[in-house]
């Protein structure tokens, strides 16, 4: 699969399911051209809901369809999906046991030019104390569309991470993936890398690069899962390094940083360092500027390892 849009294949692949299954509905909030699900639209001119600017009424609308047995997809920035239409998707969906997929895109950094009002760096942080709701963020085009599958077959609440712009490929076609179940990128012997999003996994393989030019070899896994986090994994590796680091589009309170060290601190107590946001808005730039205003990048990963691995 080349470097298409996130996007694209987001859209592609709901067409693609939705061809299967007449019970898929897509529902938008005034961004079905910056979510790229026009060509869905255009496909199945009766089954995406555009209610304008209303994220909340966007939220209880799919409930609602939930309830009569249609699966709705509803579609939005993450900083709405989150914040917006929290008290929506934590009673009307979760709390009522509900099958509703909630996607927030352009999560964290990647807002860039919409700036800090729509930098979600808290998604997680919210999402993940909801009972029973599978949190995830796929890295590439591949994992999203098997992920994206088993989201929509799984009988409950989700929440996706969409990144929407282009991103490196990173897996192949025949990888497999399971919500829950972490993927190890590369295995090493001294530290091991924690990691989700298109924007951190690549950074974080860019770091591998530099560490082993100083005789650091990282273990990199890619968490794609957040909620349930894939425990079994954490401690098997925690026991085979001498360094956690988790690393994050988010902020390193109650992220994936903090799901990482809950496991840890009961199950193998081990060094973890956090390396993400640090209790801060986010601001207007180009995703590169941002990327190193914030720490979120290969540069600062591979500075904070050595700092804390000697």
């Amino acid at each position: 699969m080349s470097d298409k849009e996130m996007r694209a294949v987001f859209a592609e692949t709901l067409i693609e399911l939705a061809s299967k299954d007449k019970n898929i509905v897509l529902l938008e909030a005034d961004l079905a051209k910056s979510s790229g699900t026009l060509s869905f639209k255009k496909q199945f001119p009766d089954r995406l809901f555009d209610v304008g600017v209303a994220e909340a009424n966007m939220v209880g609308i799919s409930a609602g369809l939930s309830v009569t047995g249609k699966i709705p997809i509803a579609s939005t920035f993450a900083c709405f999906a989150s914040r917006r239409a929290y008290d929506q998707f934590f009673i009307s969906c979760n709390y009522a046991k509900l099958n509703v997929k909630l996607v927030g895109s352009d999560p964290g950094v990647t807002a860039a030019f919409n700036g800090g009002t729509h930098m979600p760096f808290e998604d997680i942080a919210l999402m993940r104390v909801i009972p029973d709701l599978i949190v995830f963020e796929p890295c590439d085009t591949v994992s999203l569309k098997k992920l994206l599958l088993q989201s929509i077959n799984h009988k409950g609440c989700t929440y996706m991470r969409l990144h929407r712009k282009s991103t490196p490929v990173i897996y192949n076609e025949n990888q497999d993936f399971e919500l829950g179940k972490g993927v190890v990128l590369k295995e090493g012997k001294d530290v091991t890398i924690v990691t989700c999003g298109a924007i951190c996994v690549n950074e974080a393989l860019k770091a591998a690069q530099s560490l082993e030019k100083e005789g650091i070899t990282p273990t990199i896994i890619d968490m794609h899962t957040i909620k349930p986090i894939d425990k079994q994994l954490l401690v098997k590796f925690a026991k085979k390094s001498k360094l956690i680091v988790t690393f994050e589009n988010h902020q390193i309170i109650n992220g994936l940083g903090s799901a990482v060290t809950e496991v840890l601190s009961y199950e193998y107590p081990i060094k973890v360092v956090r390396v993400g946001v640090e209790d801060m808005f986010g601001e207007v730039g180009t995703v590169d500027y941002l990327k190193k205003r914030f720490g979120i990048c290969a540069e600062n990963l591979a500075e904070k390892i050595k700092q804390n691995y000697r």
